[in-house]
């Protein structure tokens, strides 16, 4: 390819082409380049990401997503994985956090959420990493986690019962949907909790 690094819209965000043969660390250089160029573009947003023309370590990996960031000041909320097992649970998740976030109150927290932390929420929300073993997520709304649940997690929290809770993985402590306790309900790629 001519272009070491190319950049195309998609639904979710954007997917960036690789040269396949370029050396990591002058792709790394390139791809600096070309985000900084371009940053006025993407104007702060929030997106998903998706890889192709090139594998990487995870570790690679992690370390082009974090230039990308830093280069074209945007933050980015996953990296859809191309042509593997998990890349059609990611689209679900991500169509789910979109229209969570096409509501007009919807709201992101992207990390994890360690043991002892409490994050409430008076809208739906979408959280960008897990809900480890001791920490709380309490929302009037839907939680739609794009990881896994070992927490406590409350959907619904003003009685709202239509309220649903829905995660990669759940292994809780607790779910609750208003003020009814729920076990989860793993139906094809991912599991949910709501009230029937």
């Amino acid at each position: 390819m001519k272009d070491p690094v190319l950049i195309k819209s998609n639904r979710y965000g954007i997917t960036i082409f690789f040269d396949p043969y370029m050396p990591y660390g002058e792709l790394l250089t390139e791809v600096q380049k070309k985000f900084q160029s371009s940053a006025h573009f993407f104007g702060h947003a929030d997106m998903a990401v998706e890889f192709e023309g090139r594998t990487f370590t995870k570790e690679e990996e992690q370390l082009m997503a974090e230039v990308i960031q830093d280069a074209a000041k945007i933050q980015i909320l996953c990296i859809i994985e191309k042509d593997t097992d998990t890349e059609e649970i990611h689209r679900r998740m991500l169509d789910e956090s979109l229209e969570t976030l096409h509501e007009r109150d919807g709201r992101f927290y992207r990390g994890t959420l360690r043991g002892k932390e409490i994050l409430e929420s008076e809208t739906s929300i979408v959280i960008v990493g897990d809900i480890e073993e001791g920490a709380i997520v309490a929302s009037k709304q839907n939680v739609v986690v794009t990881g896994t649940i070992y927490g406590t997690v409350i959907a619904g929290a003003s009685g709202n019962y239509d309220a649903v809770i829905a995660a990669l993985h759940m292994a809780p402590k607790k779910l609750r949907i208003g003020d009814i306790e729920v076990k989860p309900v793993i139906g094809g790629s991912y599991s949910w909790a709501k009230l029937l």
